[in-house]
Formats: C-alpha cells, sequence, structure tokens
C-alpha cells in the first residue's frame, strides 16, 4: 500500500520533464533577480541575533525566577527555549523579512511578567528601535526592530517545572491545562506534510512575492497572510509529490482559481476526538465556522481556520488575480511569457477612480505604533459595512498603510495634516533641507507639534449606472467603532477618513514616476 501525504491520494506521480526542469531553472533565477534569497551574511547576521534572543529568554526567565523566590538553582534548572516559525522556519527567509519567535517558558512564569520584563529590558538595547507590545491582540506580540531587523515575539508557557534545551513540542499532550493564546504559537507541523521540501521552499517564495506584488498578502486586510500561503503550496506539493517548482506553481494557480470555495483546504485530516477538549474549526457544531468563505485550516491540533478575516470583497480581488496568474502562467509553461510578467508590480492606485482615505494619527511614535495597529487590524470591518452599500460593485483595501511624521509649526499644518494635506508638514527623508530649514527658522520652537500619521486607501468601484455613492453612514459607524478602543485618547490621537478621487491621491502613493502614467480600468 503506497504512502502518501494530506487527505486524498495524488493527482499524478509523475518526475519532471525537461521542459519543466527548464522552466524551474528559469524560475530560480528570476528569484534570485528579484532578491528573495538572502546573503550568506544575511544569513549569519539572523543567527547570531537568534542566538541572543536565546540567551535574553533564558537570561530573564532565571531574573524573573529569582525575584518569585526560587533558589538560585532550580532558577537557573527552570531554563527557556526559542523556536523559530514562518518564513524563517520554513526556510523561505529574505531580506527585509521578519523573524517570529517563540518564547517558551516554565510554568512559574506569566505572560504577563513575560511581556512587562521583556519590553523593560529591550527598551534599554540600543541596538532596539519601534519597540511595542500589543496585548490584546489575537496572538499578542512584542514587535520591534533589532539591528534594524524586524523581529516579532510571541509567548507560550508549558505545565513543566524546568525547559530543557533539548525540547521539542511535537506531542499533544504538552498542551495540556494551556490557554488557547499559547496554543495558538506553539505548533507548526507544515514541514512535516510535504513531500520535497526544496520544491516546497521555491514554490512558496514565488507565490509570497507574487501576492507582495500583487497586494493581496495581507491577513489583517482581509486577504491570505504567510501560513495560508505555505499551506496552500504545501497542498499542491502533497498533489504531485514528485513534480518541480515550476510545475508546481503553475498547478497552483489553476487549481486555486477552479478550488470550490468554502470546501476547506487541509494538509491532514482534522483530530476530531479533541482530547484536550479545545475548540476545533468544524461549521457542523460552530455556526460562526459557516460563515468562512475561503477556510484554509491548520494542520495542528487544535485545527483552526488561518482565513477567517476573507470578505465577499477580498475574495473577489483574490480570484480575479488568480485568474490573471493562470493567463500568465500558460504563457510562460508554454515559452511565448517570462516569469518577471508574473511578478509585475499591481496598479491599485491607477486602477481606481475614486478612494477612500482613512488617516490614523498620534502625537507620539509609541502610542501610534498601538493606534494605527488597532485601526489597521479593523479595516476589513469597514469593508464588510461596505459590502451592503447597493451602488458599490467592489471595495478594494490596500495590503499596507503609508506612515509620515509631520513637523507642523502653526496651527494650520495642524489643520492640513487632519485633511490629509501632507506635503508642507512631512519629513519622510533627512535630506527634506527645506522643512528642516523651516523648523529652524520658526520663532517658537517649543510650539513646534510633531505628528504621526498612518494612511490606509480603500479603492472603489461604482456600479455602472449608479449615479449617487453616499459612504456617511459606514465610515461614521467605523469611526465610532474604532474609538470605542479602551486605550483611545481623544486628546492625542484621531482619526478621519475622506472620500478622494484619483487625481488627488498624494505623491508617496506613487513610485518611479508612476503618478505621471494615465489612469486606466483595464487589468494589469
Amino acid at each position: 500500500q503506497p504512502q502518501y501525504l494530506g487527505v486524498t491520494h495524488p493527482v499524478s506521480l509523475s518526475y519532471p520533464t525537461p521542459r519543466e526542469i527548464h522552466i524551474s531553472d528559469l524560475l530560480i533565477q528570476e528569484l534570485l533577480r528579484q532578491g528573495t534569497f538572502e546573503s550568506e551574511d544575511e544569513t549569519r547576521r539572523c543567527e547570531v541575533i537568534i542566538d541572543k534572543f536565546d540567551k535574553l529568554v533564558k537570561e530573564l526567565i532565571y531574573n524573573i525566577s529569582r525575584e518569585k523566590r526560587l533558589s538560585d538553582i532550580n532558577a537557573k534548572e527552570a531554563g527557556g527555549k526559542i523556536f523559530t516559525f514562518g518564513s524563517y522556519k520554513l526556510g523561505v527567509y529574505g531580506t527585509g523579512a521578519d523573524i517570529d519567535i517563540l518564547c517558551i517558558a516554565p510554568r512559574h512564569i506569566t505572560r504577563d511578567d513575560f511581556f512587562y520584563y521583556m519590553h523593560h529590558t529591550l527598551n534599554n538595547f540600543a541596538e532596539v528601535s519601534e519597540l511595542s507590545s500589543i496585548t490584546d491582540a489575537y496572538v499578542p506580540v512584542i514587535n520591534l526592530r533589532f539591528q534594524d531587523i524586524p523581529i516579532n515575539l510571541v509567548f507560550a508557557r508549558l505545565e513543566l517545572a524546568k525547559i530543557p534545551n533539548e525540547l521539542e513540542i511535537k506531542e499533544n499532550s504538552l498542551l495540556k491545562n494551556l490557554d488557547e493564546i499559547c496554543i495558538r504559537s506553539l505548533k507548526d507541523e507544515i514541514l512535516r506534510l510535504v513531500p520535497s521540501l526544496p520544491a516546497f521552499r521555491t514554490s512558496l517564495r514565488c507565490i509570497k512575492l507574487w501576492a507582495k506584488r500583487r497586494a493581496i498578502y495581507s491577513n489583517v486586510m482581509g486577504f491570505f497572510g504567510g501560513v495560508s500561503w505555505a499551506i496552500l503550496v504545501a497542498r499542491i506539493c502533497q498533489l504531485y509529490p514528485n513534480a518541480i517548482a515550476g510545475a508546481i506553481v503553475s498547478r497552483f494557480f489553476r487549481i486555486v482559481y477552479q478550488w470550490k470555495w468554502p470546501h476547506p483546504v487541509l494538509l491532514k485530516p482534522i483530530e476530531d476526538n479533541n482530547p484536550l477538549n479545545f475548540r476545533v474549526w468544524n461549521p457542523k457544531i460552530y455556526h460562526d465556522d459557516l460563515y468562512h468563505l475561503m477556510p484554509i485550516i491548520t494542520p495542528s491540533y487544535p485545527s483552526k481556520c488561518a482565513t477567517h478575516n476573507v470578505t465577499q470583497f477580498t475574495k473577489k480581488i483574490m480570484e480575479r488575480e488568480f485568474g490573471r496568474a493562470v493567463d500568465i502562467m500558460d504563457h510562460i509553461m508554454t515559452g511565448t511569457g517570462k516569469w518577471s510578467d508574473l511578478f509585475a508590480k499591481h496598479n491599485f492606485f491607477g486602477r481606481y477612480r475614486y478612494y477612500l482615505q482613512i488617516i490614523v494619527l498620534s502625537d507620539s511614535s509609541e502610542k501610534h505604533l498601538k493606534w494605527s495597529g488597532k485601526v489597521e487590524s479593523r479595516v476589513r470591518y469597514l469593508i464588510s459595512k461596505l459590502e451592503s452599500i447597493g451602488s458599490l460593485a467592489l471595495a478594494h483595501p490596500f495590503a499596507k498603510g503609508f506612515n509620515k511624521i509631520h513637523h507642523c509649526i502653526n496651527d494650520q499644518m495642524v489643520k492640513d495634516v487632519m485633511r490629509g494635506v501632507f506635503d508642507s508638514t512631512s519629513i519622510n527623508d533627512k535630506n527634506d533641507t527645506e522643512l528642516s530649514q523651516n523648523i529652524q527658522d520658526a520663532t517658537d520652537t517649543e510650539n513646534i507639534r510633531v505628528i504621526y500619521t498612518t494612511t490606509f486607501y480603500i479603492g472603489l468601484e461604482i456600479e455602472s449606472g449608479s449615479r449617487q455613492l453616499d459612504l456617511t453612514w459606514p465610515t461614521q459607524e467605523f469611526i465610532k467603532f474604532v474609538k470605542g478602543w479602551d486605550k483611545y485618547d481623544e486628546k492625542s490621537m484621531g482619526i478621519t477618513i475622506r472620500y478622494v478621487k484619483s487625481v488627488e491621491l498624494p505623491s508617496e502613493v506613487f513610485v518611479d514616476g508612476e503618478h505621471l502614467l494615465k489612469r486606466t480600468n483595464i487589468r494589469s
């Protein structure tokens, strides 16, 4: 009886053809040209940083243990360990990507202990910048840059008195008595469920680059995130276990484009015996699970839907991109197209005539990291509200926000920032000498106000024949909703939503002279 990975038999066990080998070689050459592989220096640098965090976690656990009056011997034996996950663990880490680190602690270290002491410790490191603790997220996280490399720290504690260096998290028994937040961070089984790691990793690098270029790589905005893309690629690898990257990518787009949603994507059968009584994804039992539009299910127990943020509009946008990719891949496979065609940059800011501009502002960098993050995590709720507007065919959120720092030397500049007029106030570049000189020339430098803004955009596609579009109700409801955040401070934070025409878009959203191109509605 042949063995196979996945919930069905493979579609094909065929080995690569000479043409597929050639196409895969061209893909790797293009990925190298696009800079998706890290250099040897970057690899060593990341290894050094990860080693530093491993020592830091052990030192932190020792210090907290001593404060809790454990003996010196027991505090040293308490141990601690870190695991990488995400793109770094999957072997698809690239220049500028985040390193995700899971910090494991023994049972006497609480999450509050870890977040308080870790934040305080990191705040004193000269190598650390953009430090923020988000404790009320779906998975609480500490975000920072260490020597300018983005790091995300999450925490879990096990029901063990000691965390040895040789610890491996494979058995469900280790999850006993843990809260659900710890469980979400602990297990990552994807690599054990793919038949060929080289084919999986090259294919995933390709799909991640494509999704980022097409601006559909963002779980928080209602698209697919890193875990979802990885599970999808892994599933195609299971269906074609002997295929190489070029063939995997081609089949990926065709299969995902034709997938019968909401049929779930699974890498293994869901463990439904539920030995530890955690909630497991099951639309037959849980009413909320019925509403998942494009369910991609995590393989580790307890299985969850990684794509619960997808809305009707973001589903439509992704399906449109899958269709575009199918056409391009047909040309690549027949030799009439190039891999660079697949990675062509999106045309989001030239595609629509009208946009919503969401301006989030704060008076300090620390407050702004939290406030802008909170609003970003709720934009999909605004998209859901917009879906009920009959004259609106599509509301398309852009995958990321645009950050700026403004130095306002008078009240008019403050009002300009509130209205989204940034040209006279913003410093994105240390060489912005004109504004710097204006600040130096200001008669009363004590009254200069520094304001931090993040601007999000939603492209609007209006139904043909519609003459009116009134978005007052959904936008005002959204503002009221996000201002209900318990940490919102009216004196130091704000939010404005504006309705803007494409010709009114600021220069910051364009690069390489894009703003000189004539707006087009054709698919690009």
